[in-house]
């Protein structure tokens, strides 16, 4: 039996296949399934038949829509109350044992990524998409921070500030054309083409990549949980993120209350 209820994980020669699975709601990322990825990727980093980690959504319109509003607003509801810690679910939201990990991860982007689902894509080493893939880092729409200390380090600086600030849709093409994207192939291609990079690197010396990664980590201008740090401490003390109610109105609104 299944250890996990949102998340399927299979292993191939050497690669382990971490699929979000909620496909009702577009994979969205309620703190049971952020807390069965941060599982699924530590037990797979711990895995010596595994060298490389996939992730990927079920179905084939996203690879994940982002946090889920729903869970979001019931948790605001019971912060007002006392009767949340935010604290026990931050680390696994933010996508940063996903980043830290020292085995290579690879994004199988079957569909959108929004939200929290871009922070989560913008969080693996590569991303292989389709004509389907589409990102929009939205924090700035709504009165939240995030991707301050993944996003740069994916597309540069001054991409990175312009898909920030601006919170617009970058389609499949155009996040190819700046890096966001390795490789783009056609939809019916995309397993393929990510399997066969990860057993390419699967394939090779397990200590020596992780070694290549451990160092590449450590030698950016501050370590990722500096970075990382820095982003959560002025998220809390700064700028506080908006409440469910008012960072998702109109959505609010459409699906009622």
């Amino acid at each position: 039996m299944s250890d996990y209820e949102h998340i399927l994980v299979d292993k191939e020669d050497g690669v382990a296949v971490v699929t979000l699975n909620r496909p009702e709601v577009l994979n969205a990322m309620n703190n049971k399934l952020n807390a069965e990825l941060q599982k699924a990727v530590l037990r797979a980093e711990e895995d010596d038949e595994v060298s490389c980690i996939v992730i990927t959504g079920s179905g084939d319109r996203a690879f994940t829509a982002g946090g889920d509003i729903h869970e979001q607003r019931a948790n605001d509801d019971l912060e007002k109350e006392g009767k949340l810690d935010r604290s026990a679910t931050v680390r696994a939201l933010s996508g940063y044992e996903v980043s830290a990990c020292l085995k290579p991860t690879i994004g199988m982007m079957n569909g959108l990524a929004y939200g929290g689902g871009a922070v989560l894509a913008s969080s693996v080493d590569m991303r292989i998409g389709c004509e389907r893939t589409q990102f929009r880092f939205l924090a700035a729409a709504y009165g939240r921070i995030n991707s301050t200390w993944t996003l740069p380090n994916q597309v540069g600086w001054p991409m990175a500030k312009e898909l920030l600030f601006s919170a617009r849709i970058e389609k499949a093409e155009e996040a190819y054309r700046i890096g966001l994207l390795n490789h783009l192939v056609p939809s019916a291609e995309l397993r393929d083409k990510t399997m066969e990079l990860a057993k390419q690197i699967a394939a090779n010396d397990r200590k020596s990549i992780m070694g290549i990664k451990s160092l590449m980590l450590q030698q950016k201008g501050r370590s990722l949980i500096d970075q990382w740090t820095m982003e959560k401490d002025y998220a809390k003390h700064v700028l506080p993120g908006a409440k469910a109610e008012d960072a998702f109105p109109d959505f609010i609104k459409r699906k009622g209350r």
